[in-house]
């Protein structure tokens, strides 16, 4: 049983004494305490109308000290998120006299979030702990508590987090993150009195109506974009309709430049054979199946990364309603979990078919939560590592695992009989190890031709790419990219050991070219290198004829962190933030406007000098050619100015658009497989699609419709962009010429039509251009007045 009661300060003194001064306490900021500084602290407390605090027992046994504060009359107050209805909470549970009670810190902090919800009063729990205290931090985010930002107090950095009523996710407390990645397995004891319910909380008829208005809308504007539906407009209202089999749709919409849609979701109204009908993603899909080209074999497929898209849709409208003043001056990590929308374009981008529930939970993005990488041992003989050139495999080994972990895996060959230089070392996401590795490879297993370590000692947070994953404990050390057998977004994401055994050496001249070039130096533009590569090949699927699927299921990466190459007082974000808009429709684009000390046109021109610029360079000076979507490109603010970029996914991106003899920079022979000879109006779009199409004509519509600056101007900044860098450079005259970035019109090179006629692989990545789907042409914004 578990009871809390208000603290008597002198009769819980040595206690309470010994508590906040135990080194297992050390963010509670006491420990060299007196008894005399904790009586005036906790006297001071009693004294405050505004601050409570209780002791809490188990069994009659005290066992935790709990406190309540109002916010508005606490060190938070005037913070912007702070709210009516909002109680402050800290818990500290009594440092354990002999062996740890599993459940016991979950059972404390499930019954002290009942104690604040028990006044019908609180709205919601407000909590700001230390910000290096990720398993606090990781307890608060299973109770259901969304992070905000990172916020100065005395004494510490902390991370201030709220948590509603309705999030309040008592029941996720029996598998925190941890436990989900596999370190504990305690559970909820049953004396709470609490029955467990189902996590499913975020699928209620409003939110998934919200969801599926919001995809609707994506759905309408981005099939009307690539011409895959033609909206006609409603006679006498500013209005347009679409009639998909049965039903017809109305809607209010803008249309931009690149013949843009803006579809307001709100407005959407769906009749159904005369009848008013709620939209509906998976039926409007259903209904244009013959319109969309989708094979009768793949539709169900891909009605179920529709379904998938939903409810990730739903559960962010639940749980990650992060709202956008709190991430103008958050970091990294925090934006990345933050965004919301996944690609811009393709609709069905949140499919991860083969995730249950709890998977989810585990490991999407935006859930924020800590996962840490199981580790195999492959045998060397049948694996391969890559590696740049100024690397070693000791130095990355030394660099990515700690002496304990590297002792505790050699220990753990050691008791199989097994001889650790015989092995190299391989991270695999925890999901590919429990769902592939486990059953799918399992006489690699039990031959220890593969050799489970276990976990690593390092917390990472998935990446917005999912498989990709950024070292939170030790954020200067290497992301990791894995190799995960899902389904999503027209791909099983897979790792291939044979292309990737080229990926070093492609970064090591990719980044050997760019960062010799002034040009790109004066912009701030550098790539994050991928200096390691590693992959197993000794399975049966290896030895069959036929390439397949199964093939790329054990291999991975490593590629630099950004984070030692960020100046002091810089904002690292990923691109795709610009294209943030939080559940409120605020975009943080805008914030970061309203923020910085520069108006809407300048800023655009110091991002466009960051992007636009030096890749214009790259494919001028070199033929050279990233994909430089939002996902794949961090940018630097400073005073929330944009003032660099990091290009990262280089090895299975980029490429050389140049016949051999037309090649001005020499490839090495590793490096051969990223050049190729593609028509002149492909090559353009390097830029048309992937840049304009694919990226500002979303920046460009969020800025005009937020009136911080009309798109016209926008695109005439672009313009102006492009000419500044043509005259900064006329030796590149003849290139210019030659990809005529400025032309009248471009191809239209569609994505969903991708998606939509293969669900399960898009294209082919060792000759994309190949698969390219175009639908006319797209008049150029930036043409030529």
């Amino acid at each position: 049983m578990i009871t809390i009661e208000p603290l008597d300060v002198e009769r819980d003194l040595d206690l309470l004494h010994a508590w906040v001064t135990h080194p297992r306490s050390a963010y509670w900021m006491m420990l060299d305490a007196s008894r005399d500084d904790v009586r005036e602290e906790y006297a001071g407390i009693a004294a405050d109308p505004h601050h409570d605090a209780w002791l809490g027992r188990v069994d009659g046994r005290p066992t935790f000290l709990a406190e309540t504060y109002d916010p508005a009359h606490s060190p938070l107050a005037g913070l912007p998120e702070v709210r009516d209805g909002d109680l402050g909470m800290h818990v500290l549970v009594a440092p354990p006299a002999g062996p740890a009670v599993p459940g016991l810190t979950t059972a404390v902090f499930d019954a002290v979030m009942e104690h604040c919800f028990a006044d019908p009063a609180v709205r919601r729990v407000v909590v700001e702990p230390d910000a290096r205290n990720e398993p606090i931090r990781a307890k608060n985010l299973a109770a259901g508590f969304v992070e905000l930002r990172e916020v100065p107090l005395p004494g510490k950095t902390a991370m201030l987090s709220v948590c509603s009523r309705d999030d309040w996710n008592a029941p996720d407390l029996v598998r925190t993150p941890y436990e989900l990645a596999g370190k504990w397995t305690e559970s909820r004891p049953e004396r709470m009195g609490r029955a467990d319910t189902d996590h499913a909380d975020h699928l209620t008829p409003e939110l998934m109506d919200s969801a599926q208005r919001h995809l609707v809308a994506k759905a309408l504007g981005e099939f009307a974009h690539e011409r895959l539906l033609a909206p006609i407009p409603v006679p006498g209202e500013e209005r347009w309709r679409v009639d998909a089999g049965p039903s017809s749709y109305t809607f209010a919409a803008r249309r931009h430049l690149l013949d843009h849609w803006v579809v307001d979701p709100v407005s959407i109204e769906r009749v159904r054979d005369g009848v008013p009908a709620n939209p509906d993603a998976q039926q409007l899909v259903a209904e244009l199946a013959p319109t969309l080209g989708i094979p009768d074999a793949l539709l169900p497929t891909y009605l179920e990364e529709i379904a998938a898209t939903l409810a990730a849709g739903a559960w962010k409208l639940r749980h990650r309603a992060v709202p956008v003043a709190a991430l103008v001056d958050a970091g990294y990590q925090e934006i990345e979990s933050a965004m919301t929308e996944g690609h811009p374009a393709f609709v069905a981008n949140n499919g991860r078919i083969g995730f249950s529930l709890d998977d989810y939970r585990a490991y999407a993005p935006e859930t924020g939560q800590p996962v840490r990488l199981h580790w195999l041992a492959a045998r060397r003989t049948l694996t391969h590592l890559s590696l740049a050139a100024d690397g070693s495999e000791p130095e990355l080994y030394d660099g990515e695992l700690g002496p304990e972990v590297r002792d505790r895996f050699a220990a753990r060959l050691r008791a199989l009989g097994l001889a650790e230089e015989d092995y190299l070392y391989l991270p695999v996401h925890p999901w590919q190890w429990q769902h592939k590795l486990a059953v799918t490879f399992a006489p690699d297993v039990a031959r220890r031709d593969l050799v489970h370590l276990g976990e690593g000692d390092d917390d990472h947070r998935p990446q917005q790419s999912i498989r990709t994953f950024f070292n939170a404990s030790r954020p200067e050390r290497h992301y990791v990219k894995t190799a995960l057998a899902i389904q999503n977004m027209g791909f099983v994401r897979g790792l291939s050991p044979a292309y990737m055994a080229a990926t070093p050496a492609i970064n090591d001249w990719v980044a050997s070219v760019v960062g010799a070039d002034d040009e790109l130096r004066a912009c701030g533009f550098e790539v994050l290198r991928e200096l390691a590569a590693i992959g197993y090949t000794g399975d049966a699927f290896h030895r069959t004829a036929g390439p397949s699927p199964y093939r790329k299921m054990i291999a991975a990466l490593w590629r630099e962190s950004p984070v030692p190459r960020t100046p002091d007082g810089e904002q690292l974000t990923t691109m795709a933030a610009l294209l943030h808009r939080d559940a409120d429709g605020d975009a943080l684009v805008t914030a970061w406007i309203k923020a910085s000390p520069v108006d809407a046109a300048t800023w655009v021109r110091a991002y466009l000098r960051a992007y636009l610029r030096p890749l214009v360079h790259c494919l001028h000076a070199y033929d050279l050619a990233f994909m430089p979507h939002g996902e794949n490109l961090l940018l630097r603010l400073r005073d929330h100015v944009p003032v660099g970029a990091f290009m990262k996914d280089i090895g299975e991106e980029v490429a050389v658009m140049a016949p051999p003899d037309g090649l001005r920079v020499a490839l090495p022979v590793e490096v051969e497989r990223i050049r190729g000879d593609f028509p002149d109006d492909v090559k353009a779009l390097a830029i048309h699609t992937d840049v304009f199409d694919g990226v500002l004509r979303f920046v460009a519509a969020i800025l005009d419709e937020d009136g911080m600056l009309p798109a016209e101007e926008f695109w005439a900044i672009a313009r102006v962009t492009i000419e500044e860098h043509a005259a900064d450079h006329p030796e590149l005259t003849e290139a210019a010429a030659r990809y005529d970035l400025l032309r009248p019109e471009f191809r239209h090179s569609c994505l969903n039509r991708l998606q939509l006629r293969n669900t399960l692989q898009m294209v082919d990545l060792t000759d994309q251009a190949e698969s390219l789907i175009f639908a006319g042409t797209l008049a150029n914004p930036v043409a030529r007045p």
